[in-house]
């Protein structure tokens, strides 16, 4: 086969399939920019948190920079804005950490940078002596993550050659001047209060438990059920964990975000009143998640030819996936619930999923003389399926418990 090559000497085929991924990329890009400009025209959700973040960084800094520069005139008001625009954080509380963090940050480069600049008298002598001392020093765990501002404080102080004790006040009293009116604003303007990111993510674990288990019941009705189409069941099941880390990564933001705007702040009706959902409604999700993919790796198991349990006949099959269908609908009822939707659903799917599990254990206490002629095996591995599927149910519905 002949390569052709460009005037390079690059492979052409090459060059085409770099082309093509490029361009895959900024479609992809573009499409998703685009799904996050409707995201937020459409209604509330992380967009447009995003959006009225960014909003109100741009107008901390706008405000720092009118009260420094055009208010109080001083000549070194670059210092407000740019403390100001990074202190919009997403919680109130990480601002005002953050704050305290960047102003010693600035405070320790600026002294250290007129320290030098005292000791050598001259401008590249002074990065030499500071610069080294600074970025050592950015890695404080005290500082966080705004220890660099140590060492870029110090750049600025030097290279604009003013190291007076007043400019040096100057500077510092800009910083506490952006501190303040960033964290004001992010905790006056709109203050970030992550309560819908645990709803919407508690939502989303129940529905998609729902979607995996409607899959597993439509292959099992179907008779579709191979190790192939198990495995791949099992994987979808299997990614209900990164919605549950997400889960706890969202409440960890919602707790930290309740902080400091539970008092004054909504006296002012500047933040939510609406309570977080129960921390218990997350471990009974997580177990609603774990109970799928237990449910899904034994199907797995007995669909493997090479594993000695044995799977249950066809007909005790659809019977199961009768079953799951129905927890499947309570999966995405309790999605619905759980985002206040006003459809309450089937009212009757309780009891009908109570009939199909009563059912089931008919056919389990019939066919267990059965099952048990074939070899112990197939036995073990409906009962095993059954004892999943009640597990699933009871953290459903509560009350079932007691039936």
């Amino acid at each position: 086969m002949t390569r052709v090559l460009d005037g390079t000497g690059n492979d052409g085929g090459t060059t085409g399939r770099l082309a093509a991924r490029a361009t895959d990329a900024v479609r992809w890009e573009t499409r998703a920019v685009g799904r996050a400009a409707r995201a937020v025209v459409h209604g509330p959700g992380r967009e447009r948190d995003l959006l009225a973040q960014s909003l109100k960084a741009a107008l901390a800094a706008l405000l720092a920079w009118l009260v420094a520069q055009v208010w109080l005139g001083d000549p070194m008001a670059l210092m407000a804005p740019w403390v100001a625009l990074v202190l919009v954080q997403a919680t109130v509380y990480s601002s005002l950490v953050t704050g305290a963090r960047q102003f010693a940050a600035i405070c320790v480069g600026a002294l250290v940078a007129s320290g030098a600049q005292a000791v050598t008298d001259d401008t590249t002598g002074a990065l030499a002596l500071s610069l080294p001392v600074l970025v050592l020093l950015s890695n404080w765990s005290r500082f966080g993550d705004q220890g660099i501002y140590a060492a870029t404080t110090a750049v600025f102080t030097i290279a604009s050659g003013t190291v007076s004790a007043e400019a040096v006040g100057h500077r510092l009293g800009q910083a506490a001047l952006g501190a303040v009116i960033g964290v004001a604003v992010n905790a006056l303007v709109l203050p970030p209060v992550h309560l819908r990111d645990v709803r919407e993510h508690l939502a989303a674990l129940a529905r998609e438990a729902g979607e995996v288990l409607s899959a597993v019941a439509g292959d099992l009705r179907e008779g579709e059920w191979d190790a192939q189409t198990a495995v791949g069941r099992l994987n979808a099941a299997k990614r209900l964990q990164d919605r549950l880390d997400a889960l706890r990564s969202a409440r960890g933001w919602s707790r930290e975000s309740m902080r400091l705007t539970s008092g004054m702040l909504r006296k002012l009706h500047r933040a939510p009143t609406e309570a977080l959902p129960s921390e218990d409604e997350d471990e009974r999700l997580g177990r609603i998640a774990g109970h799928v993919t237990a449910l899904t790796r034994s199907l797995a198991v007995a669909a493997d030819e090479e594993r000695s349990p044995a799977p249950p006949g066809p007909e005790v099959l659809r019977a199961y996936g009768k079953l799951l269908e129905l927890l499947g609908d309570s999966c995405r009822a309790e999605a619905d619930r759980l985002l206040g939707e006003e459809n309450p659903g089937d009212p009757l799917l309780d009891r009908r999923t109570e009939a199909a599990m009563r059912d089931l254990h008919t056919r389990l206490q019939e066919g267990l003389t059965q099952e048990a002629g074939q070899g112990p095996a197939r036995t073990a591995v409906l009962g095993t399926l059954v004892l999943q599927a009640e597990n699933l149910w009871a953290d459903l519905d509560p009350e079932a418990r007691g039936r």
